[in-house]
């Protein structure tokens, strides 16, 4: 199976537009993990890279990134469907919502009834903090000499190493932790990241 892991960066925050559609944002860098496993879930091989809007002059750019995705049995975010799957739009000649995508955010909230950031999950399950921001990650687009445009690469793409190791962990484990900020105490989010189970379907035959 083939499986994209993806992060978006934008060129505008909310702040900076007047609608509340992140397609309006316009989207500066998409760093993919695309990787093939096996049935359980085992990583065979994998790659990354970062692919750019055309502005950026620099290589890949964003129009030769879809195959990748096209090609992908899941396609998994951190509130993706909300903010990435929207962002990229306007880049997409088709319908990008159609493909299979997984929000790893979603589940959570479909547990809690609300949202966890994705840096609050990846200190109390995995141990690490996000490199960055996203408002720095702005700045860097929008000062772009070179050692800015590797800050926000590097940032895209450690989001995307974040969101597949809670991905891997949440898979194996069943669960996912974050702590609880007014009651101070860690709360364990029991997540299911498996696979629908495929119908098998059954001939009868007449004899």
């Amino acid at each position: 199976m083939i499986e994209c892991i993806f992060d978006v960066e934008t060129q505008k925050l909310f702040s900076d537009i007047t609608s509340e559609d992140p397609a309006d944002l316009g989207v500066s860098v998409v760093s993919v993990y695309k990787r093939e496993v096996d049935e359980s879930g085992k990583e065979i091989e994998g790659e990354m890279k970062s692919f750019w809007h055309p502005s950026a002059s620099l290589s890949p750019s964003i129009d030769v990134m879809w195959e990748w995705f096209e090609k992908a049995d899941r396609i998994i975010g951190f509130n993706s469907k909300k903010f990435d799957v929207p962002a990229l739009k306007p880049y997409y000649p088709k319908d990008f919502f159609l493909l299979p995508h997984f929000d790893i955010l979603e589940c959570v909230r479909n547990v809690l009834g609300r949202r966890v950031s994705l840096n609050a999950l990846a200190q109390d399950t995995l141990g690490v903090n996000k490199i960055d921001v996203g408002t720095k990650a702005v700045y860097y687009w929008a000062n772009k000499t070179k050692d800015n445009l590797q800050k926000l690469q590097s940032y895209c793409e450690s989001d995307v190493s974040i969101t597949r190791d809670l991905y891997d962990f949440g898979r194996e484990k069943k669960y996912l932790q974050y702590t609880d900020t007014k009651w101070n105490r860690i709360v364990t989010v029991d997540v299911d990241f498996s696979y629908p189970k495929k119908i098998q379907e059954s001939q009868i035959g007449l004899f």
